[in-house]
This record gives C-alpha cells, structure tokens and sequence, in this order.
C-alpha cells in the first residue's frame, strides 16, 4: 500500500488558506518533484515550476497529471537564473526553498 502524504490535507488547506491561487499566474521556486504543485496548480491561470535539481524536475514531469500539464512550465533553473520578468507573476511559492 502506498504511503499517503497529507492523507487529512492538512498541509493543502493551510496553502489554500495562505493564498488564494484562483485565477493567478504563480511561480514556484524549489518545487522538487511537484510535491505542492499538484494541490494548487489546478486553481491557477498558470504555473511556472523551477528547481536546481534535474532529476526532481524530470520526476515532475514524469508524474505531472495529464489534466495539468497544460498550466505547468516546469525549468531547471535557481531563482537567481531565471530570464522571465517579475511582472509575468502575481504569486510567488517557496517552500523549503533557502
């Protein structure tokens, strides 16, 4: 049996309590393997999806759900590198991202 993260979402209802994403062109930075992006990404107009690490962004390709694949840009990228204007967001989401 696989193992359930946020069984109760918990952690989802306090990211949608946070901020609401409806209608927003979002960047998240440090999305690893999607583990957020998938409990919002759904709601929002967009998603732009960065993280350094290749094999965290392969695996959330991979695992993107078909129904999302068309609102999610995913980049290997640090924030520091990313040639896309400020302005282009209305949200910005770090998590474990320092």
């Amino acid at each position: 049996m696989p193992v359930l993260l946020d069984p109760e979402d918990t952690e989802t209802n306090a990211l949608h309590d946070f901020a609401d994403f409806t209608g927003k062109r979002v960047l998240e930075v440090g999305c690893g393997e999607g583990r957020l992006t998938w409990r919002y990404a759904d709601r929002a107009a967009s998603v732009v999806a960065i993280d350094p690490k290749a094999e965290d962004i392969e695996i959330a390709i991979e695992e993107c759900p078909d129904d999302l694949r068309h609102k999610i840009e995913f980049h290997v990228a640090r924030l520091e590198e990313l040639d896309i204007p400020a302005e282009k967001f209305d949200l910005a989401l770090l998590s474990w991202s320092l």
